[in-house]
């Protein structure tokens, strides 16, 4: 899986002499510190209706209810919970409200080490990955940390600008390029995406790179012409890389709440997506979005972003999240 591949992101350089210092932070502590918002609509929230209360009944469960759905995890979801809840306290397995705080912590993380899948390179090099999603998502940015990533974990790695559409796409992948020492592969602006593509599939070819990353152009789902661009550039990986691209990760803005839901469900039946990426993940209180997509795709989810640093884009691992959200 991506945490045994990348582990712990490198330390920062050390500090000047005469500056204070203070020890990195873990990736647990990182990842707290990231979903601090979420914790404060969900688990907080949760214990809040759960505070003082000496019975489980029927006024309970429906404030419960309402407060996961609130924080997006979903309404089936929600209602999973809800009945698991009411067969246990039916067969008097559960009686103190406060034990339902483990029973949320359980169920959430059944449902997010469910669609776990590891992450495999290529048996040649490449390992081509496809970046995927509608406009501001963050795709370009997150091409550029995931250079950084595949870096620290000691992998060569080469950048595709095939985004030719947004104006500023392919400077900003070339400044991201500059700041993780990772060479672009570009074109004009108004370029054939699949052209770019192409040319750095057979430019990682022969340089025996690792892993080439790709940043397409944000395009909506409901515009075929677009899904048929991208349908191209599948295509055309292919025919140079037998088995490329190898991975189609669907960059997601974790702020859009059900919405990027809905983004998934479309994006994976028309361009093939085989994990998620959910950025700004700091920026918002209902990550719960995070459950929701993991149960209503099947999807694994690859990394979240919690800051705009090269090194705020964490690998997701379901158990640590979970930690994150529930323990102090």
């Amino acid at each position: 899986m991506f945490k045994s591949l990348f582990g712990s992101p490198s330390p920062p350089p050390a500090p000047v002499a005469d500056a204070p210092s203070s020890p990195p932070l873990s990736l647990l502590e990182r990842l707290k510190q990231g979903i601090q918002k979420t914790r404060a609509g969900l688990v907080d929230k949760v214990e809040d209706v759960l505070q003082g209360r000496k019975e489980i009944d029927a006024e309970l469960l429906e404030e419960l209810e309402y407060t996961l759905i609130a924080a997006d995890i979903g309404v089936s979801t929600a209602g999973e919970i809800l009945e698991s809840i009411r067969q246990r306290v039916d067969r008097k397995q559960v009686n103190d409200p406060a034990e339902l705080r483990n029973l949320i912590r359980e169920h959430l993380l059944g449902v997010l080490e469910s669609s776990e899948r590891p992450f495999q390179y290529a048996a040649e090099p490449p390992t081509v990955i496809l970046l995927v999603g509608v406009n501001g998502s963050g795709k370009t940015t997150t091409a550029g940390k995931l250079a950084a990533r595949f870096k620290s974990a000691g992998k060569s790695v080469l950048l595709c600008a095939a985004d030719t559409f947004r104006a500023a796409a392919i400077e900003q992948l070339q400044v991201w390029g500059g700041r993780t020492a990772t060479e672009v592969i570009a074109q004009g602006q108004g370029a054939d995406p699949s052209a770019v593509v192409f040319d750095a599939i057979h430019a990682a070819r022969a340089r025996q790179i690792d892993v080439l990353v790709a940043d397409t152009a944000g395009r909506l789902h409901t515009k075929d012409n677009l899904m048929a661009e991208l349908e191209k550039m599948r295509r055309t990986a292919s025919r140079v890389v037998a088995g490329a691209p190898h991975e189609v990760w669907l960059v997601l803005d974790a702020t859009t709440g059900q919405n990027g839901l809905e983004q998934a469900r479309k994006f994976t039946a028309s361009a093939g997506v085989t994990g998620l990426i959910l950025t700004k993940l700091d920026g918002t209180a209902k990550g719960g979005i995070v459950v929701a997509i993991t149960r209503e795709l099947n999807l694994p989810i690859r990394f979240i972003g919690v800051g705009e640093q090269a090194d705020d884009l964490l690998p997701f691992d379901p158990e640590r999240f979970i930690e994150s959200l529930f323990e102090p």
